[in-house]
């Protein structure tokens, strides 16, 4: 009984994209913007990484082995994660507001927020991105989406860097009180 997550999973991806859109229309004014270098790299492993984990052509040689035997367990399980993982990323962009942006910014006005998922971790809509992909790996158990999984990780913790070095700079004290109390990405750990 499996409705086919390898199916559906891309939707839900899909989805999560088109939410994404619809909140860059609804952001405040950028102040402060990472610098376009930066911003190529990430974008560049971004769209290597998703481009090897949802495009046909990578289903080939070494990518397309499998990691783990076919399993409707491990298939459901992977859809479950997939499923939380982007339900914790979209509830931390709506969480986010109008201070969320697609790139390392700081809004006009911006604020700190430290509630819902924010007070589990500082960054939790790269948790979300992260667990879901961990879901999605799990779901389709073919190597290229663990490459996928670890460009994203790279990707994101470049990121950070630069998010929390903005983060400090324009909330001083505050921010590392917050960054002491906090954990980046995984809740009690990291």
């Amino acid at each position: 009984m499996i409705l086919d997550a390898r199916t559906i999973i891309p939707y839900l991806w899909a989805a999560t994209g088109v939410v994404w859109l619809i909140g860059a229309f609804t952001a405040k004014r950028t102040s402060r913007r990472q610098s376009p270098g930066s911003r190529l790299v990430q974008l560049t492993i971004a769209v290597v990484a998703f481009t090897i984990g949802f495009n046909k052509r990578f289903e080939v040689g070494l990518l397309a082995r499998s990691f783990l035997p076919d399993s409707p367990a491990v298939t459901f399980a992977g859809l479950a994660a997939t499923i939380a993982g982007l339900c914790i990323a979209v509830w931390a962009r709506l969480r986010l507001g109008r201070n969320w942006s697609g790139t390392v910014t700081l809004k006009e006005n911006h604020t700190l927020i430290r509630k819902g998922p924010y007070s589990l971790v500082r960054h939790p809509i790269y948790s979300g991105i992260l667990l879901a992909l961990l879901g999605t790996a799990l779901a389709f158990r073919e190597v290229r989406n663990l490459v996928t999984l670890g460009l994203v990780l790279v990707m994101l913790l470049l990121k950070i860097r630069t998010e929390e070095q903005f983060m400090l700079e324009q909330f001083g004290a505050e921010y590392q009180e917050y960054s002491q109390k906090v954990k980046a990405l995984i809740p009690f750990v990291y």
